[in-house]
């Protein structure tokens, strides 16, 4: 699917729906990944080559080595996810697709929505196909713990709901794959310490209630940015 084909879709007419234009745009990222498999493979390559590299240079003690796996497997995502972030806000530069896709008739925040939920399945599509390589790897208690999978949700959500913003800002900068680790990293760290944190509860087999407070720091942090990034697109695409 083209950008002229969106401009043409009932979803992105005034008085369209919504939600459709959302979904084309979503659409549109998953249908060409599928096609050059760019990204994906991009990702995936990094985060494995990153968890093998902390696996083979922690040479920690069972006791010490189970306290830090959890960091190990967020550092992993984070900078999976952020090269991630980079490429696919750079491809619609470079391609020329993001001037067409700011021309459509639709509202900017439902282009942002669109790219936030294509990010987010390619995140979670590389999350999937890492964490078995890490539960071998690492042999974590309590892995199989449904808590732990929606801490992994709840944090990618965050993560992308601020890292599409930030790149589609960054992406307008020649230094953008340098720009965009500087921007991003210091407004996700609440979102980092949180998951790190409730994900080594969870593995730990800690009682919920001392996990609940991060799991609502969680919550706060993704309902708060998503909020933001809704009503600041329009300005950042603007620029």
């Amino acid at each position: 699917m083209t950008e002229n084909s969106i401009q043409n879709t009932p979803a992105q007419r005034p008085g369209g729906n919504y939600f459709g234009a959302v979904l084309a745009v979503a659409w549109k990222d998953l249908a060409a990944e599928l096609r050059s498999r760019e990204l994906l493979s991009a990702m995936l390559i990094f985060a494995l080559l990153v968890i093998l590299i902390f696996n083979f240079s922690l040479q920690l003690d069972r006791t010490t080595r189970e306290s830090v796996t959890a960091g190990v497997l967020w550092v992993t995502f984070a900078f999976a996810g952020t090269l991630g972030l980079n490429r696919s806000m750079a491809i619609e530069k470079d391609r020329g697709c993001l001037d067409g896709l700011l021309l459509a008739p639709v509202d900017r925040s439902a282009i942002y929505f669109g790219k936030a939920i294509s990010n987010l399945a390619f995140m979670l599509i590389v999350e999937a196909i890492v964490l078995p390589v890490y539960f071998v790897l690492y042999n974590p208690r309590n892995f199989f713990n449904p808590g732990f999978l929606g801490v992994i949700l709840l944090g990618s959500i965050g993560y992308v709901a601020v890292g599409t913003l930030l790149s589609t800002m960054a992406v307008q900068a020649r230094t953008r794959d340098v720009l965009l680790p500087i921007l991003l990293f210091p407004l996700v760290i609440p979102v980092l310490v949180s998951a790190v944190q409730a994900s080594m509860g969870f593995l730990s087999g800690q009682p919920f209630e001392e996990i609940l407070p991060w799991l609502n720091l969680l919550l706060v942090y993704d309902v708060i940015f998503i909020a933001a990034a809704f009503m600041a697109f329009d300005y950042v695409v603007e620029e």
